[in-house]
């Protein structure tokens, strides 16, 4: 089943474009662990297996700007797979990614949610992590100095804790801190995989109106979420991807519907 969202005006040219995207993936079904177990292996006439699996085919996926679009679907169905191919973490086997409504559409400015502390090294302070993880996101060191109260604010933690390793901070603190530098990066759209599932209910509130402040500033917004009621409260648009292709796209209620029967739960 497809339904198919009101086309974005001609004149607007779409905020993301990905056309015939296919992602391929090698599986060692059978292999071994280290040199030895190599030489090993090899002195036996024994050869790793290895399986080719497709997490995406063939998709088509257009966002016009502003647009806020939750990626749905079971484990495995591609949804985080997609989500990596549009913050450039992957590059796609096949077809094309683009973002022609970009200030820049070679450099979009993406604020990637995708792993709780990705661009975090372990062994720095929160404070250096901020940094770090800004100038990995495009901005100076200038840029983040001006942004850094904020970005404390917004996070939240506990007195003292900037200045510790990150290595010492709970899933909850990693979450606050990274979702906190990402948001004020200025981003034109912002990429989220499951961090609103991540939180206590106070900093989940938080997320929540910030992603509306990105909504009524004209943001673009894709988030992966297994929360049907977190996609209900922040998407217009539902994409349901089963096992690497797009079951169905449209208002958000009626794709969610179709996902619930497809899986057998009532709404």
């Amino acid at each position: 089943m497809t339904v198919s969202p009101s086309p974005p005006q001609a004149s607007a040219p779409p905020a993301i474009e990905a056309r015939g995207v296919t992602k391929r993936f090698r599986l060692m079904r059978r292999g071994y662990a280290g040199i030895k177990g190599m030489l090993g292996a090899l002195a036996r006439g024994q050869r790793p297996e290895i399986e080719e699996v497709t997490a995406l085919a063939d998709i088509d996926f257009i966002v016009a700007p502003g647009e806020t679009v939750a990626l749905i679907g079971s484990n495995g169905s591609g949804k985080s797979t997609l989500l990596s191919l549009l913050a450039n973490v992957m590059r796609p086997d096949a077809g094309t990614i683009a973002f022609p409504a970009s200030a820049d559409p070679a450099h979009p400015r993406l604020a990637p949610l995708l792993e709780l502390g990705a661009g975090f090294h372990p062994d720095l302070t929160g404070l250096q992590n901020v940094f770090f993880n800004g100038s990995i996101l495009g901005l100076s060191r200038t840029q983040m100095a001006e942004r850094l109260a904020a970005i404390e604010a917004f996070a939240d933690l506990k007195e003292g804790y900037l200045e510790a390793p990150v290595r010492t901070y709970s899933l909850g603190m990693y979450t606050r801190l990274g979702f906190a530098v990402a948001v004020h990066t200025d981003p034109e759209i912002i990429l989220v995989d499951e961090v609103l599932a991540v939180g206590d209910e106070g900093f989940q509130e938080k997320c929540y109106a910030k992603i509306s402040e990105f909504q009524r500033e004209g943001r673009t917004i894709v988030f992966v979420s297994h929360d049907m009621d977190a996609v209900r409260r922040v998407a217009t648009r539902g994409v349901w991807l089963n096992r690497g292709k797009i079951a169905a796209d449209g208002p958000v209620e009626t794709v969610v519907h179709a996902y619930h029967a497809a899986i057998g739960i009532e709404d």
